[in-house]
C-alpha cells in the first residue's frame, strides 16, 4: 500500500521511495502525453471559448486528434514532452518522498492510524503542495509549449526560459501558482484517499489483503481515484491553464478571439459570464480519460517498483545471511 506501513516487509530507503517515484512519473508521462496536449488545447484556445455547442476549432476528441495530425504530424501529440518529463520525474520524486515521510510521521507522533484515507488526505495534499512549489516553472513551460501553434514562438526549452525570463520577467514562471495550490490540494488529497479507500473496498469484496490480482488493483483503484479528485476540483485547473498563457496570446492567434484575465477572480467571473456554467468544466472528457490513465498508471508503476525494490532487498539480505 501507498504510505507508511509499519506491518509491511522491508521497508525502503527515501532514495528508493524518490526513485520509484521519479520513473513512475516518468513511464506515465511517456503514455498520456497525447491526452494532456489534447486536453490543454480543449481548456485554451479560444473557437472553443467562443462557441460551446460544437462548432469550435476541436469538435471532441476524436476530431482533435484528426485535426492536430493533420495540421502538426505525430509530434504535435508530444509538444512539451521534455519540460514536462522534468516536470513529472522531479513531481513524483518530491511528492512520494514527502507523502511516505509524513504518513511516517503521523505513526511514529500521534495516535492516529497512518494508513486511514483521512490522514491520506491530509498528507497526499500537503505533498502535493510541496511538489507543486518546486516544479511550477517547468508546469508553466510544459503549457507554453503545449499551447502554441504553428508557427512556433520558443524553438527550443532553453529559448523559452530566456524569451519568458527577458520579456515578461521571472514571476512569469509561477503564473497560475495560487490557483494551483488551491487545486492541487485536494485533488492530492483525493487521489490518495482514494486510492486507499477504493483498495480497502476492493479487498473486502476479495475477502484478502493480497492475491495474484495486486497489480490489476493497482490499476484499476488508481484510475477510479483519477476520475473522482479531477471530477471535483477541475474548475481551478482550468483556471490555472488560462492565467498560464497569459502574455502568450501570439501564439494563440490563429485560434480566434484572444482573451486575457487579470488574476483568478477576474478570470472566474468572465468565464461565468462569457461561458457560463459550461465553461467552467471545457475539456473535461479529455481530462477524465488522462486522470484515470495517469493516476492509474502512477499507482501501478509505483507500487510495483516498490515491491521490486523490496525484492531486491530482501534477495540481498538472504546473500548476506548464507554468506
Amino acid at each position: 500500500m501507498v504510505g507508511y506501513d509499519p506491518g509491511s516487509e522491508g521497508l525502503l530507503s527515501t532514495t528508493e521511495v524518490a526513485s520509484a517515484g521519479s520513473l513512475s512519473g516518468l513511464f506515465t508521462r511517456a503514455a498520456i502525453s497525447p491526452l494532456d496536449v489534447i486536453k490543454i488545447r480543449f481548456q485554451l484556445f479560444q473557437l472553443q471559448i467562443e462557441d460551446l455547442r460544437g462548432r469550435g476549432k476541436y469538435r471532441g476528441i476524436l476530431h482533435a486528434v484528426r485535426v492536430i495530425l493533420k495540421e502538426e504530424g505525430l509530434s504535435g501529440f508530444w509538444k512539451g514532452h521534455v519540460p514536462a518529463q522534468l516536470l513529472s520525474v522531479c513531481y513524483g520524486a518530491v511528492q512520494f518522498v514527502t507523502f511516505e515521510m509524513l504518513t511516517k510521521t503521523i505513526h511514529t507522533s500521534t495516535s492516529l492510524d497512518a494508513r486511514a484515507p483521512v490522514v491520506h488526505f491530509m498528507c497526499g495534499g500537503l505533498a502535493a503542495c510541496s511538489a507543486t512549489l518546486t516544479v511550477q516553472p517547468l508546469d508553466t513551460l510544459r503549457t507554453r509549449f503545449a499551447a502554441q501553434g504553428e508557427p512556433k514562438v520558443y524553438r527550443t526549452l532553453r529559448h523559452a526560459v530566456v524569451t519568458m525570463y527577458r520579456t515578461e520577467g521571472v514571476f512569469t514562471f509561477y503564473r497560475g501558482l495560487l490557483p494551483t495550490l488551491l487545486a492541487v490540494f485536494p485533488y492530492a488529497g483525493l487521489q490518495f484517499s482514494s486510492y486507499n479507500l477504493l483498495q480497502r473496498i476492493w479487498n473486502w469484496l476479495l475477502l484478502s489483503d493480497r492475491d495474484k490480482r495486486d497489480n490489476l488493483k493497482s490499476l484499476l483503484c488508481g484510475s477510479g481515484a483519477g476520475v473522482i479528485s479531477k471530477t471535483v476540483t477541475y474548475p481551478l485547473d482550468l483556471f490555472k491553464k488560462r492565467l498560464q498563457v497569459r502574455g502568450f496570446e501570439q501564439a494563440r492567434a490563429a485560434f480566434g478571439e484572444v482573451r486575457t484575465y487579470q488574476g483568478l477572480v477576474d478570470c472566474a467571473c468572465r468565464i461565468q459570464k462569457e461561458e457560463g456554467l459550461r465553461g467552467f468544466f471545457k475539456g473535461l472528457s479529455p481530462s477524465l480519460l488522462k486522470a484515470a490513465v495517469s493516476t492509474g498508471l502512477t499507482f501501478f508503476s509505483y507500487e510495483m517498483l516498490c515491491s521490486m525494490f523490496r525484492s531486491m532487498k530482501k534477495t540481498k539480505d538472504n546473500l548476506k545471511r548464507k554468506m
